[in-house]
């Protein structure tokens, strides 16, 4: 199962007026445009089962909005169909922040809660680094290799 939607681009514009004394009605209509251009590569998330443990392979930053919800959402199903093993492969993943953590966090409490465990797969690199410094390593086991993930169960 491949689950795939590009997050390509988001132009945001935000104006706002202000309601001062004294102020002309030119300065009152606009007072301050701000204009956010953030431009993303798509994120892939592929499932496939191996001797009875589910693999999760992201590709792609794993940030706030919807790459975590993808990744969420992606992991929810495969918890829905009854796994109870679970391995999540970052290595392709070139950015990790506090929303991707949270994702990887809440699935293991709720795997934990229904009698499963989640394994992480992550190499050397600035992910591995995140996980580290947020001590997540020491709460998920994580791994260099998914053979090694694997060999844990």
């Amino acid at each position: 199962m491949s689950l795939q939607r590009p997050f390509l681009g988001t132009s945001v514009q935000a104006s706002y007026n202000a309601e001062r004394p004294g102020d002309s009605a030119l300065q009152r209509k606009r007072v301050r445009q701000i204009t956010l251009m953030s431009v993303h590569l798509p994120m892939e998330i592929n499932v496939r089962e191996a001797s009875g443990v589910s693999i999760i392979e992201v590709h792609g930053r794993l940030t706030i909005g919807e790459p975590a919800e993808q990744l969420y959402a992606a992991l929810q199903s495969v918890v829905r169909k009854g796994a109870r093993k679970v391995v999540v492969v970052l290595n392709a993943i070139p950015q990790i922040d506090s929303s991707g953590i949270s994702t990887l966090v809440r699935i293991s409490i709720q795997l934990a809660r229904e009698g499963g465990v989640l394994r992480l797969v992550c190499g050397p690199g600035r992910v591995r680094d995140a996980l580290t410094v947020t001590r997540l390593i020491e709460a998920i086991p994580t791994f260099d290799t998914e053979a090694a993930a694997l060999a844990n169960f």
